[in-house]
């Protein structure tokens, strides 16, 4: 791999800023614009962004493979664990209310970790799908 200095040392000062904006839209997404799926993608290009300046051998050691699959489906399980407490408490599938004992704190929390599902998932599979194009030969 090629040695490029200026957008390696830009890189390393914009990716933690990519990061942690990602954060912001996801715990920013049940006030405003912005969510699960957005900050899953903002945080994804971040690594993304770095396999690409230092390659995907680089990559892999900081996000292994392994742990972007354990990543997916615990995304989704806890999506769908949210709504299976909500039901177990008395409410229907998601309906949020009923997790705590005020219907506006459990709307709060009720969103607050689907869309913290949402964005574990889809950083997840994004890198996923990039580990997979990436690591292909072209014929």
């Amino acid at each position: 791999m090629r040695e490029y200095t200026v957008p390696r040392v830009v890189a390393k000062i914009l990716i933690p800023y990519i990061l942690l904006y990602a954060l912001y839209v996801q715990f920013h997404g049940d006030f405003g614009p912005g969510g699960g799926f957005q900050a899953g993608v903002i945080f994804a290009a971040g690594v993304i962004l770095y396999a690409l300046l230092f390659g995907l051998a680089a990559a892999r050691r900081v996000v292994p493979p392994d742990v972007v699959r354990v990543l997916i489906a615990f995304g989704v399980m806890l999506y769908g664990g949210v709504g299976v407490a909500t039901m177990a408490k008395g409410g229907k599938f998601l309906d949020y209310g009923v997790l705590a004992h005020d219907p506006v704190h459990g709307q709060h929390y009720g969103i607050l970790l689907v869309e913290l599902g949402v964005g574990i998932t889809v950083t997840a599979v994004m890198i996923a799908l990039f580990y997979a194009f990436a690591g292909r030969r072209s014929a």
